[in-house]
């Protein structure tokens, strides 16, 4: 098995290629691991969300780390890791530019308000909440692949 580092530029790949990763927050020293779906754009991952524990917990600490991987046939796979920063999108006076810009970036994909937009509860109850639109900042992204090849193949 081969592991190499991706660049900046293939890290920027597969996560503009992909839409679900896995969103790491801590509160009081207890970290949350969460799916989530996503959309990227300018250095930006864009989400939505219902409040609840990820949301409260990003409001409090809004430091996070998000890691998004593919797999390929055999042992292959390729994976990334984010570091970055939460920022809530409200839908205030001031916030409307960015707002929209993750409306636009996230509604490029079929049925990008699910899963975000329903509790887990039957039946999905979302009318009367409202809901949270974020970006997450990226500070640093670092990714590495592996394959089934032997160095020099």
């Amino acid at each position: 098995m081969l592991i190499r580092t991706l660049s900046t530029l293939e890290c920027t790949k597969l996560l503009a290629a992909n839409r679900v990763g896995h969103l790491a927050c801590a509160k009081d020293g207890q970290p949350y691991v969460v799916c989530f779906n996503y959309a990227y754009a300018d250095y930006h991952l864009y989400g939505f969300s219902l409040p609840g524990k990820k949301i409260d917990w990003m409001r409090t600490n809004p430091l996070v780390c998000v890691q998004i991987d593919e797999h390929s046939q055999g042992r292959g796979w390729r994976s990334v890791v984010v570091d970055g920063h939460f920022e809530e999108l409200p839908d205030r006076v001031g916030h409307k530019l960015q707002r929209d810009h993750a409306w636009s970036v996230l509604s490029k994909h079929a049925d990008w308000w699910e899963p975000g937009a329903l509790k887990p509860v039957m039946p999905p109850v979302s009318d009367s909440i409202p809901h949270v639109f974020f970006r997450i900042h990226i500070e640093q992204v670092s990714g590495r692949e592996a394959s089934d090849r032997e160095a020099g193949d």
